[in-house]
């Protein structure tokens, strides 16, 4: 299996990370593991870490209120961009949108909230190398001059891997990260041939030639499964994300 499915992996058009890791016997599985990507929506992990890094100081309160003024909102995915002007969310509705729906306008906010300082200063005190948040999402300037967020499969894991085992801000904080995870509803990549047959927390990641999905699938055998994709033919590398986690499911039956 393990031959095989590093094979499918070389035959990507494009830049390919994978890394697969059973939380009971520990086995991986690994693939230009550490290559930084361009991250897309999976920047909104580390974001929402930060979040919940500052709830458990008290520095912020789930029920803190935000108002989403019109010059917020942000083209989907997500929902407070269709809603009225003037609505008014808490920081718990905003990391929960960002990460189940991956709303960009819920994002945003945070980021400017919680600061990109202070979000890449976490990271680096969780040892993640190649994780950097360097722009709000649609700033089209900095894009334009080549500044992007980035992340890894392998520093993704290795939170995740913590999150797993409530080692990541604290017991509690991890167990609801994993909940909210667990309510994703993009479910075309990991989760395709799983979805109904186990739980999955997971966050995916698009742009043009863009594509990643990350997280846990609670088989009979938890693990962690993180395919990072960029200049990819989109299709065909989440066709292979479908086929490759299903493969790995099945096998524990």
């Amino acid at each position: 299996m393990n031959d095989n499915l590093l094979k499918e992996l070389q035959k990507i058009t494009g830049k390919a990370g994978f890394y697969y890791k059973n939380l009971v016997t520990g086995e991986q599985i690994t693939f230009q593991e550490d290559m930084p990507f361009q991250a897309a929506s999976v920047i909104k992990i580390p974001i929402l870490i930060e979040a919940f890094t500052r709830l458990e100081t008290g520095s912020l309160h789930k029920t803190d209120l935000f108002t989403i003024k019109k010059q917020d909102k942000l083209p989907s995915c997500g929902a407070l961009t269709y809603m009225h002007d003037g609505l008014q969310v808490t920081l718990e509705d905003l990391y929960t949108l960002m990460i189940i729906l991956s709303d960009n306008t819920a994002t945003n906010l945070l980021i400017e909230h919680l600061g990109m300082d202070q979000i890449n200063n976490t990271m680096q005190k969780l040892g993640c190398r190649q994780i950097k948040l360097n722009r709000y999402l649609f700033d089209s300037e900095k894009a334009a001059l080549g500044i992007e967020n980035y992340i890894s499969a392998g520093d993704i894991a290795g939170l995740l891997e913590k999150m797993y085992h409530g080692e990541l801000v604290s017991k509690e904080a991890s167990a609801e990260m994993l909940r909210i995870l667990k309510n994703q509803r993009l479910n075309g990549k990991i989760p395709f041939f799983i979805h109904g047959k186990a739980d999955i927390a997971h966050k995916t990641g698009e742009d043009d030639g863009i594509t990643h999905d990350v997280g846990i699938v609670y088989g009979k055998e938890p693990f962690i499964i993180c395919f990072c994709g960029n200049e990819v033919d989109v299709p065909a590398y989440e066709r292979l994300m479908q086929d490759i986690s299903y493969a790995l499911f099945k096998e524990q039956e």
